[in-house]
């Protein structure tokens, strides 16, 4: 028998469905396809390095570890159902001495040999409360925990390497568009300069065109330095040298490289995310450790056994008259400990709660960042074609402005 709480999971704490609004895509009816990068991330250059990534990430290798840590502790752990078999053999040699007579009281003289063979089970536990079998569950679902924690580890290595990828790319386009400014800068300066040197603008025009080219070339530093530490984070990433091939030449370049992720029923899709699996396990694994705590408070039933074989002569160790064997059966248990069993029974309840506040709080979390990320899908479109309008507008208005300077007609602050 068994002391531990039947597990059941816990309903989510989110609501059933996806906010839908203005700001939210509507689902559809689709069920949600398991889906890897591959089927994400189409571009062959970030594929070759999420491969690299995933065979050379420390990160990977350090989880990758914990699982094989926590799986012999499973392992270890179960071996407690099967009994310690063990195998001893002893040759024991005596002199009584040369003793006087061979009357009562006297020692009698020589040497005499006795050998001893046995095999039997060392205090083998009876896991009649479940005692064993609770923290093998516990130790099970631990391993459990840190193969999904692997899986975490697994998709933000992913995630990240992406997000590096495309940064790289749009540090690319900042960088050029630095370098363009720089250049416009220094014709305007030199335009300005001219125009003063020809009575037409006064100083202050050439200085605010000497700051503003300054300050595009503090820019362009900056984005180089950014372009630079995208190359080193990618690096830190994959854990190994990262060959300008494999990088983007711009956004322009990797901008229909991402598919679209389908669509969920609801949001029990989240359950499949691994930091939910992870915490899950985790709940788990703390309500069988209630079970070994309760059975802490019981008694424990031990088997102590032996059989073997002992003669003073080598020739009839293993005769019939050599042979021996004793059973122990025994029953142990604490009168008083001063109500630590019962401590730990009411803080292993407490450690199971605290993990289901955790499993609440992951899939809280996990929802919460779903939604933002929908918003964030469901207003981009719009917001980049005002973006693009605003470009359009303010180039016309650069264009005119330029004019209305070239023609005296503005200063060049305008």
């Amino acid at each position: 028998c068994t002391l531990g709480p039947d597990y059941e999971r816990p309903g989510p704490p989110i609501p059933p469905s996806w906010p839908v609004g203005d700001a939210y895509l509507r689902q559809t009816e689709a069920a949600l396809p398991a889906v890897g990068y591959r089927d994400i991330f189409r571009d062959p250059r970030l594929q070759r390095i999420v491969e690299r990534a995933l065979a050379n990430n420390q990160d990977l290798a350090l989880a990758a570890a914990n699982i094989g840590a926590a799986r012999e502790q499973f392992r270890a752990q179960r071996g407690a159902f099967l009994p310690n078999i063990v195998a001893s053999a002893s040759a024991t040699e005596t002199d009584r001495g040369n003793g006087a007579g061979t009357g009562v009281g006297r020692a009698a003289s020589g040497r005499q040999l006795f050998l001893n063979t046995q095999l039997g089970i060392s205090n083998y536990e009876i896991d009649f409360f479940g005692r064993i079998t609770s923290l093998t569950e516990a130790a099970r679902n631990r391993f459990f925990a840190q193969e999904a924690a692997a899986r975490s580890v697994r998709l933000l290595l992913v995630g990240d390497i992406a997000s590096a990828w495309f940064t790289y790319a749009a540090d690319r386009d900042l960088l050029e568009i630095a370098e363009r400014t720089v250049r416009n800068a220094e014709q305007s300066v030199r335009l300005t300069r001219a125009r003063l040197d020809g009575g037409i603008a006064p100083r202050t025009d050439l200085r605010q065109a000497e700051q503003v080219l300054e300050q595009a070339r503090a820019d362009a530093a900056q984005a180089r330095t950014a372009l630079a530490q995208d190359v080193n984070l990618l690096q830190l990433l994959v854990g190994a040298p990262v060959e300008a091939t494999l990088l983007p030449s711009s956004l322009a370049d990797v901008e229909d490289d991402v598919a679209e992720l389908p669509a969920g029923l609801d949001s029990t899709i989240l359950l499949r995310r691994p930091d939910v699996v992870q915490a899950e396990y985790q709940l788990r694994a703390a309500s069988a450790q209630i079970g070994a705590a309760r059975a802490a408070l019981f008694p424990r039933f031990s088997l102590t056994s032996a059989l073997g074989f002992a003669s003073s002569t080598l020739s009839s160790l293993f005769s019939g008259d050599a042979f021996n064997w004793s059973i122990a059966p025994g029953v142990g248990y604490s009168i008083f400990q001063g109500g630590t069993a019962s401590a730990n029974a009411r803080a292993s309840e407490f450690q199971r709660d605290a993990a289901l506040a955790t499993y609440r709080q992951t899939i809280q979390t996990a929802f919460r960042e779903v939604s933002d990320a929908l918003a964030r899908r469901g207003t981009i479109d719009e917001e980049l074609r005002a973006q693009r309008a605003n470009r359009t507008a303010s180039d016309d208005n650069y264009r005119l402005s330029e004019a209305r300077f070239r023609g005296g007609i503005d200063p060049f602050l305008q």
